[in-house]
């Protein structure tokens, strides 16, 4: 996940004892747990706790941007990789600039031996540029057997697989307000044309249906993606994401309608246009179960219960619950997830690098984080059980269940210059769209003039 979207995720406890990480690591190593059938019954590249070397005597260095309880929980995993097998690892976090302080480093002559970053933009030109190191056939087997299709591709570059996904973020979450939806007599949405007809049953209820928070351009260009990946599909998806087709194209020209469907209606929105552009996705999440209530629902990722948890007294999966962003009525796809996280690559080709990134790719690596919270995998083989709560749970098996139909966010898959600028580019494209929503064609121009000014790799 870009760093910019990193500041508003937060760990939600501290590291297990010890007799709690052997036990998770030892209860990941095989079976499918509840909702996994489809997994593989075992990992077929020998990266169990058992298999690992010997390391004594290595000293490996590991960047990436966890600060905090993340950080704790993470060191809990190094941990366990230093006492299997016997190597050292120091841990550096880059918080919000860790893909710049990478740079540095390499520019430097001193890079860290493995990164974890959440740029898929970032890693293809570090990789392009020889910065990084193809990970090797044991890794490769180990993300074909454990992972879904869909995950491996992410982490390919040219033809080589540079990078493993191995902290996600589910982004295809609608938060809503059980108190709200229950006065308002509906239940949650399972496509589109019933979302507007929910948002229309609570505005008659004298309830402001969305939250949004606008002044923020990356939650509008989450909106703007699940959208389209659920209208235009995985391939299409990816092309606009490099920029192999306009966005002035047909399937642009449609997503930006059905968004414009919600964004039209000043009712819909908490504050309307003009309130959703000052409010940020902090705001936007507190004010939806803050008593009393600003708007029924708010769509963002799984990161948004902690925010839920940390400013207002709801409680996860019973004042608070999640919903898939509902897909099309009729064609397109309703099993879908855009994702976002935080990837793991290899500076050099070093055996005990390798050895570090396999065990990341590993269930007996995900399992430790897994039962702390906070963290999802895409590993099928750390059994949704692994999770702490139902919640989670739910979130993890929407991983599992999209197979192929799981893609990175688009403005992380883009050049930094057009997707991940505040202020400028595709954030300020769609925060304009939001102040006028009837302007679809100018808006595709617009994002297309914009997007032509940059490089793609």
């Amino acid at each position: 996940m870009t760093a910019h979207k990193r500041s508003r995720i937060a760990g939600t406890a501290l590291a297990a004892t010890a007799a709690l990480l052997l036990a998770a690591c030892s209860s990941s190593g095989g079976g499918s747990g509840s909702g996994t059938a489809s997994a593989p019954a075992a990992s077929s590249s020998g990266a169990n706790a058992a298999a690992l070397p010997s390391l004594k005597g290595q000293h490996l260095t590991v960047l990436a941007e966890w600060t905090g309880a993340e950080q704790a929980d993470f060191q809990a995993v190094l941990n366990r990789f230093d006492s299997l097998t016997g190597a050292s690892v120091a841990y550096q976090s880059g918080g919000s600039n860790t893909g710049t302080v990478l740079q540095t480093k390499i520019a430097g002559g001193s890079p860290p031996d493995v990164a974890l970053l959440p740029e898929p933009g970032l890693i293809n030109t570090l990789a392009q540029q020889g910065a990084l190191k193809p990970l090797t056939p044991a890794i490769q087997q180990e993300v074909a057997a454990d992972y879904g299709p869909g995950w491996e591709s992410m982490g390919t570059v040219d033809g080589k697989l540079y990078s493993v996904v191995y902290k996600a973020s589910n982004k295809t979450t609608f938060w809503y307000n059980t108190a709200q939806f229950s006065q308002a007599g509906i239940t949650p949405p399972t496509n589109w044309t019933q979302f507007l007809a929910d948002c229309q049953t609570l505005s008659d209820a004298g309830i402001t249906p969305v939250s949004i928070g606008g002044s923020d351009g990356w939650t509008l260009a989450d909106w703007f993606q699940n959208i389209y990946l659920s209208e235009a599909g995985p391939a299409m998806y990816n092309k606009l994401a490099h920029h192999q087709i306009h966005w002035t194209d047909p399937s642009v020209i449609k997503a930006l309608t059905t968004f414009g469907q919600l964004l039209g209606n000043q009712k819909f929105i908490a504050g309307g246009d003009s309130g959703a552009l000052q409010t940020s996705f902090n705001n936007s999440v507190t004010q939806t179960f803050t008593t009393p209530p600003k708007a029924a629902m708010v769509f963002e990722g799984d990161f948004s219960a902690t925010q839920i948890t940390s400013t207002t007294t709801a409680k996860i999966g019973t004042g608070a619950k999640f919903f898939p962003f509902p897909g099309p009525a009729t064609g397109g796809s309703s099993n879908f997830v855009q994702v976002a996280g935080d990837m793991a690559t290899a500076l050099n080709s070093n055996a005990a690098t390798m050895e570090l990134i396999q065990f990341l790719a590993s269930p007996a690596a995900d399992a430790i984080w897994a039962h702390e919270g906070g963290y999802l995998t895409p590993n099928r083989l750390v059994p949704v059980s692994d999770y702490p709560d139902a919640t989670t749970q739910q979130e993890a098996q929407m991983l599992i269940s999209a197979g192929t139909n799981v893609d990175f966010s688009l403005d992380d898959l883009s050049p930094a210059a057009f997707g991940g600028t505040v202020g400028a580019g595709y954030w300020k494209d769609m925060q304009a769209f939001l102040k006028n929503p009837a302007d679809v064609q100018g808006t595709a121009a617009q994002l297309e003039a914009d997007a032509a000014k940059v490089r793609w790799s």
